[in-house]
């Protein structure tokens, strides 16, 4: 925050203290503000796939690549971005993957063939990335002795990105606009919180050498941090804990459809108790997390999910399933705040290579959900869905108890 403390320095120093912290809550509501783009677009794009596949006469096969491929590439890409963020790069890694990111938007927009929207998704993964992950990074590196809270605040965003995403697309539909006119809209307003976010230095902070000897570093003790147990423990946990999240929500619609008996409208009944429970529970936590621990938390939690997800799959009724899941969103609310945020304090001063690593996680949790698939068409769909007690199973296994620092587990 160079350039800020130098036009403090004159001002005494309780002046420039509150001159600080008004700099760190503008910053802390900017970083909030581009996770909630990103869900915003993500929820948008999720309820758009109706349009958009009538639209561009898309197959259930191209459908299946525009949702693989990128993720894929982007994955990779990511790679060495997350190490460019622990050096002083990172606040124009991050600009750049928030340009990027609205010059997606824009090219979602002006799809109008299956090749021009795979190109345009194969931009926006790796644009994410830089724009939201590292920008998760510098949220982290605000406070770093209230990882937990700032993880919860930073989910509360996203969630109720997903939430009005979606409405706010019906709405512009109701007007007589299209899905692409939404588009349009959401890289209009990623150009206007870049150029707010060009106010702040984003600095890591151990960022070290900027040359090449400095990102040499850097990807040595990312690789070093893959043999500590600690951070292998929450990289495996937050995979096996998306199990019950993404995992669950992936296969939501298809099972009260397949196994319930509704129809393809009424599914999205699910869909938004599931996505507005969630809301909910993420609002929860953040006054919860000042009062509770977070892992005692996420075991008690864990251990509720294995009554509630095996009574959810036994209930005879709709009704009585629907209660069951909001009941199951509201349980699982934190997980992934958690978690992540004890990966993040198990790597001080590499919150860059955190998502180095959880990118490198992600590619092989990524074949979790074709497993799951290979079960599903082998063994039913209901069958399969009790594989997803791994994830609460995991947490109750791995979780260390209160009596035992994360430190002592640092091998």
């Amino acid at each position: 925050m160079s350039k800020h403390s130098v036009s403090n320095s004159a001002l005494p120093p309780p002046a420039r203290k509150a001159g600080r912290t008004h700099l760190l809550r503008q910053l802390t509501f900017t970083l909030l503000v581009i996770e909630f783009l990103d869900e915003l677009v993500d929820g948008s794009r999720q309820a758009a796939w109706p349009l958009i596949r009538r639209d561009l006469q898309l197959s259930y096969t191209e459908i299946g690549l525009l949702l693989t491929v990128p993720k894929l590439i982007g994955d990779a890409i990511e790679l060495p971005l997350g190490i460019l963020g622990d050096t002083r790069h990172r606040r124009a890694v991050v600009l750049t993957g928030g340009a990027c990111f609205a010059l997606a938007s824009l090219l979602i927009s002006l799809s109008h063939n299956f090749i021009f929207l795979l190109l345009a998704f194969i931009l926006f993964n790796p644009a994410s990335g830089a724009f939201v992950n590292l920008s998760q990074a510098a949220l982290m590196d605000c406070a770093p002795a209230r990882h937990e809270q700032n993880m919860a605040r930073w989910a509360f965003a996203g969630s109720l990105g997903i939430v009005t995403g979606s409405l706010a697309l019906n709405f512009t539909v109701s007007l007589g606009a299209n899905w692409r006119v939404w588009f349009g809209v959401m890289s209009l307003i990623s150009v206007l919180l870049v150029l707010s976010a060009r106010r702040f230095p984003f600095d890591a902070p151990a960022a070290g050498e900027s040359g090449g000897a400095g990102i040499k570093k850097n990807l040595l003790n990312a690789l070093c941090a893959l043999r500590r147990r600690a951070v292998l423990r929450w990289l495996v946990l937050l995979e096996l804990a998306d199990l019950m999240l993404d995992g669950f929500h992936g296969f939501l619609a298809l099972y009260f459809v397949d196994v319930a008996g509704l129809s393809e409208g009424q599914a999205g009944i699910a869909i938004a108790v599931w996505t507005g429970v969630g809301l909910c529970g993420d609002l929860l936590l953040i006054p919860l997390l000042e009062r509770v621990r977070g892992l005692s938390y996420l075991r008690w939690s864990a251990g509720a999910m294995l009554l509630l997800f095996a009574a959810f799959l036994l209930a005879p009724g709709i009704l009585a399933k629907l209660l069951l899941l909001g009941l199951i969103g509201i349980t699982n609310a934190g997980w992934y705040s958690i978690l992540k945020a004890q990966l993040y304090s198990a790597m001080p001063g590499q919150s860059g290579a955190v998502m180095t690593l959880g990118n490198i996680a992600g590619l092989c949790g990524a074949l979790l959900p074709l497993c799951l698939g290979l079960v599903a068409e082998r063994f039913g769909l209901a069958s399969m869905m009790w594989l997803l007690l791994a994830g609460p199973l995991a947490l109750l296994v791995a979780i260390p108890r209160k009596g035992k620092k994360i430190s002592d587990m640092v091998g």
